[in-house]
């Protein structure tokens, strides 16, 4: 094979997809127990391989990616944002598999699933032993996502103060090599968008409980349902403050739009 069939786009986009496959397949095997925030314990694939492996892929893609070591809050933050990024229902196995590799940026974003009846069909897949204990499930989840909420704001808080000190000192400090400025510029690009897509994955996780919640209804009526409602709203309250962080701008919109709306998240770290 010659070198300009080899750099054919369809040839380069086979070897991506081949390259995928192998990863997905590494990723599964590589699965360990759950350790803290729901996330696998940390084993040779989480901490080498996939970082590694997520920084070619995303730099590959033309995305901002920085070789800059994180801090402990920009490490907490990937942490933290693990749990609102994979799919809601732990039945959804490829689909996890599929978010934890966009989460390490071995995936694209858009490699995620957006259809809202995801979690209904894994919610409803199962055998319980009355249509309570679906109510339930559905108000647990819900109200676990609400009680993380708040700890996630308060890290990305952090995150988005340490880096407007880090941006002033990179523009300003006559002893900050030149070199050292795209690698920052890079790694608040990194964290803004973090942000922005856990932001998306919770206004997701809420159509999908509404979808949920409006079928079960229909399905199977149950005075749980208000139970529910009630735990959806919840979540709802407390994830407006996450959506309205007054962050640095890096994506174009440094304050939310006056009629609330959000700005358009497109993930590059």
């Amino acid at each position: 094979m010659t070198s300009e069939a080899a750099d054919h786009p369809r040839a380069v986009s086979r070897r991506s997809g081949r390259l995928a496959a192998i990863l997905l397949g590494l990723s599964v095997a590589g699965c360990a127990g759950p350790g803290d925030l729901g996330r696998p314990r940390p084993d040779v694939w989480s901490q080498v391989v996939a970082p590694q492996a997520g920084f070619w892929s995303a730099t590959a893609r033309g995305e901002a990616a920085s070789y800059f070591r994180m801090t402990d809050d920009e490490e907490q933050l990937r942490d933290r944002a693990w749990r609102f990024i994979m799919p809601g229902h732990e039945r959804s196995t490829f689909q996890s598999r599929i978010s934890d590799l966009a989460h390490s940026r071995i995936l694209p974003v858009q490699a995620q699933s957006s259809l809202v009846s995801d979690y209904f069909k894994a919610l409803t897949s199962g055998s319980y032993a009355s249509q309570v204990s679906r109510y339930s499930r559905l108000a647990e989840d819900t109200n676990a996502d609400r009680l993380l909420i708040g700890p996630f704001r308060a890290n990305a808080m952090r995150v988005v103060s340490a880096d407007r000190v880090r941006m002033r000192a990179a523009e300003s400090s006559p002893h900050v090599a030149p070199g050292q400025i795209d690698p920052a510029f890079a790694r608040v690009v990194e964290n803004e968008g973090l942000i922005l897509w856990v932001c998306e994955r919770v206004g997701f996780r809420l159509e999908s409980y509404r979808y949920a919640l409006a079928n079960l209804v229909v399905e199977m009526p149950s005075r749980e349902a208000v139970r529910a409602e009630r735990a959806i709203m919840a979540l709802e309250a407390e994830a407006g403050p996450l959506c309205k962080l007054p962050l640095i701008g890096v994506f174009g919109a440094r304050e939310p739009a006056s009629d609330g709306a959000k700005p358009p998240v497109v993930y590059k770290g």
